[in-house]
């Protein structure tokens, strides 16, 4: 499945064309030397781009709302790749945000 006309609003407001490849490299920076298939690491990307595109019916998103889809499935697949991603997305400032985080799991 391919979201084609959706803009991705960033943090600091600027607009870009959504990008499978982003989302793509930024997963598997989260899933790295950890035991997902190749059939499940699509799957996963399929379910997020579904949901993406089921979240949204205008032509824009912003980037915290693709995480926060991003997060939520990985959630579910992988806690260790969650919390990867998580300390990316969430910025974690020190230690004691990340121990929250996990307190959380």
């Amino acid at each position: 499945m391919e979201i084609l006309d959706l803009i991705v609003v960033k943090r600091n407001g600027e607009r870009q064309p959504y990008s499978k490849e982003k989302l793509v490299a930024g997963l598997k920076r989260a899933l790295e030397k950890r035991p997902i298939t190749q059939d499940a690491f699509k799957k996963l990307v399929a379910a997020i781009e579904q949901e993406i595109s089921n979240s949204t019916s205008d032509t824009e998103i912003t980037s915290a709302q693709i995480g926060d889809v991003v997060m939520k499935q990985l959630k579910k697949m992988d806690q260790v790749a969650y919390i990867r991603f998580a300390s990316v997305y969430r910025q974690f400032s020190d230690v004691e945000e990340f121990k929250k985080e996990l307190r959380k799991l």
